[in-house]
């Protein structure tokens, strides 16, 4: 039997949003398993919850080994430590908004009963839209914005999503689970939404340096971008300083691996294979208004103190 909600806190704000991520199939970037931390590290947020594991995750599947087994930590023979899937509600106040934030272990099997906990605690906690994440690899420029995939509960949302510079695709195929979620919570009429963040990701040959180098495990301008959407949808006024540093420190990086692998082995065309993906590439900024006024001012307020 799947592991019931246990929530020992229910708040209710004058109004409540939720984020949710998990570690999961679509994570590239770590946008799933890693920005719904930095989210919970920069509001506060405090735990009031959580699914149990039981029912949700299987021990082996013939031929995987270790994939999907516990992982455990022994000192000359004594057990110290074994892992165990999380799945985990935090909480922050936000002003007059409540912010849920779910973080959890893509499950196994009774992915039904999964989602639904999840809804219900939303429900519970009066949420009333929820976005869920993922993040997948492709081949596009380090140095642009990220593009963001969006899928949608209910269908009057289409129109306020344009608003926000995604991408709505007719993809067939297996789903994330934060696209299942989507599908679950438009059964209830609830308002629920899934962003994909696309993370550059290059394959110049089988070479060992190419295959071990060229994927971002942590895509810091991903986390900015959709940080910056949510806080616009929301205004939950999370800060994205430190992640706008980080974003230019990445590309900084990103072009001194280029740099490097170009001059090492130049039979892989470097330069060429990325004057090719730029060309192909079509940046769709997000720039709202209010931004666009706030930069202008920075500029503005710049030159006079200078």
């Amino acid at each position: 039997m799947a592991a019931p909600l246990d929530l020992w806190e229910r708040p209710q704000a004058q109004e409540t949003v939720m984020i949710a991520g998990w570690e999961q199939w679509a994570d590239a970037g770590s946008i799933s398993s890693g920005l719904p931390y930095y989210i919970i590290e920069q509001s506060e947020a405090r735990k009031i919850g959580q699914i149990g594991p039981d029912g949700y995750y299987l021990f082996q599947i013939p031929g995987t080994h270790h994939l999907l087994r516990p992982v455990v930590k022994l000192d000359e023979g004594l057990v110290r430590s074994m892992s165990s899937p999380t799945n985990e509600f935090y909480y922050a106040d936000r002003g007059n908004l409540g912010l849920l934030i779910f973080a959890g272990d893509e499950p196994h099997m009774n992915e039904d009963a999964y989602a639904d906990a999840i809804l219900d605690a939303a429900e519970q906690t009066g949420v009333r839209r929820i976005i869920a994440l993922g993040g997948v690899y492709g081949s596009m420029p380090y140095d642009k914005e990220r593009s963001v995939s969006c899928s949608y509960s209910l269908p009057h949302m289409q129109a306020e999503m344009e608003n926000y510079a995604v991408r709505f695709s007719n993809y067939e195929g297996g789903t994330t689970i934060s696209t299942f979620l989507v599908h679950k919570a438009a059964q209830r009429g609830m308002e629920a939404l899934s962003f994909h963040g696309f993370v550059p990701a290059y394959d110049f040959g089988q070479t060992a340096f190419a295959s071990q180098g060229l994927r971002i495990e942590n895509d810091f301008k991903a986390w900015y971008d959709l940080v910056r959407r949510i806080n616009h949808m929301f205004g939950v006024g999370i800060d994205v300083s430190h992640l706008r540093e980080q974003a230019d420190e990445l590309a900084a990086s990103m072009e001194s691996q280029l740099d490097e692998l170009a001059r090492e082995m130049p039979q892989l065309n470097v330069r060429a294979y990325l004057a090719e993906v730029s060309k192909e590439f079509v940046e769709h900024p997000f720039m709202p208004l209010d931004d666009v006024w706030a930069e202008g001012l920075g500029d503005i307020f710049g030159d006079l103190g200078d």
